[in-house]
């Protein structure tokens, strides 16, 4: 008898690891419940579960939490755009479910989760969280919530892909393509292609008779200037990106970020404001080229040209200014040597 003691005490650690391990598999399939239960699998925490399935359990967890901090209150300043980001935060939520629903394994090491601040107001405390919008990644070795992996607010215009983006260069986990909801539904679908044969005949009718919106000169030249601000703005680049007009500052809640300094990125303000800098300058270059022209006094003609270019100079400085203060460059002339 006295012989198994020692047998016995060592199997004491295997039995505690064994247990630690049963609980921790019992805390993910708890999260992969509460993941079910939700339409989007987002998964609604409060300052209980959050010291349940985060602060409590040993490190290392087998899971990792992706938490999105929100604030219902603030749910109405269109500059925070906590609604919109919410919603893409669901998207990569459910794209992931759906695109790993076959690799279980996968799908218990991240859950995507998300905290109401009136709901969890030492959450937000003990992450340390001061503004809005605000996205953790909490690891499973990572011990102190205020340690863990902050997404980067200028990050957050490209919506459900930089989020995608981010869990996958942080956990090494695949998302998978964003699967948006189609912008038409098939019953708005059948319904525009019936009123389209509907108005066919008209349309047809009215094309032969030449009058149109086609035919009328005035639109053209609209279309035209509308084109050229369109291209020069970068409008596009948002468009593709899904840039904000603007942002609000991290140390400041309350102002908004119109020009943002780091050539990586391109707010809807900035491409707004060079693209009607560089619509004057083609408006002024139309104008003499097409317009003064056909002034036969010198004395106006050479009077608006020197206001044209006047104007156009300036705005191709600010233009250059901007440039220069966004990507640090400057630009210089370089003369011929032998000027100097």
């Amino acid at each position: 008898m006295v012989s198994k003691i020692p047998s016995l005490a060592a199997l004491i650690p295997l039995f505690l690891l064994l247990a630690s391990t049963v609980a921790d598999s019992d805390l993910a399939a708890e999260l992969l419940a509460l993941q079910s239960r939700s339409e989007s699998g987002v998964i609604h925490l409060d300052d209980r579960s959050v010291s349940r399935f985060l602060t409590s359990p040993k490190t290392p967890r087998p899971y990792s939490l992706l938490i999105f901090f929100d604030a219902e209150h603030l749910h109405d300043k269109a500059e925070l755009r906590l609604t919109a980001l919410k919603n893409e935060f669901a998207l990569v939520s459910s794209s992931f479910i759906a695109n790993n629903q076959h690799n279980p394994t996968v799908r218990s090491k991240l859950f995507f989760c998300d905290i109401e601040f009136k709901e969890s107001q030492s959450t937000f405390a003990l992450f340390g969280v001061k503004s809005l919008p605000h996205i953790r990644l909490v690891g499973p070795d990572l011990k102190s919530p205020k340690d863990s992996d902050q997404m980067d607010q200028a990050d957050l215009s490209r919506l459900a892909e930089s989020m995608a983006a981010f869990v996958e260069s942080k956990t090494k986990l695949s998302v998978g393509p964003i699967a948006r909801p189609p912008l038409v539904s098939k019953m708005q679908f059948i319904f525009m292609v019936a009123v389209l044969m509907i108005c066919t005949p008209f349309i047809i009718r009215r094309i032969l008779a030449g009058d149109t919106l086609l035919h009328d000169k005035k639109v053209w030249l609209f279309g035209a200037v509308f084109v050229y601000f369109f291209s020069v703005g970068g409008t596009m680049h948002n468009i593709i990106r899904n840039m904000p007009m603007f942002l609000p500052d991290r140390n400041d809640p309350s102002r908004l970020i119109f020009f943002y300094q780091g050539s990586g990125m391109q707010l809807g303000a900035e491409g707004f404001a060079v693209g009607c800098l560089y619509t004057v300058v083609g408006l002024l270059l139309a104008l003499v080229t097409h317009a003064l022209v056909r002034v036969r006094n010198r004395s106006v003609q050479r009077f608006i040209m020197i206001i044209a270019l006047f104007i156009s100079f300036w705005a191709v400085k600010k233009v250059v200014y901007l440039d220069n203060w966004k990507t640090g460059y400057r630009v210089h002339a370089f003369w011929p040597s032998s000027w100097n």
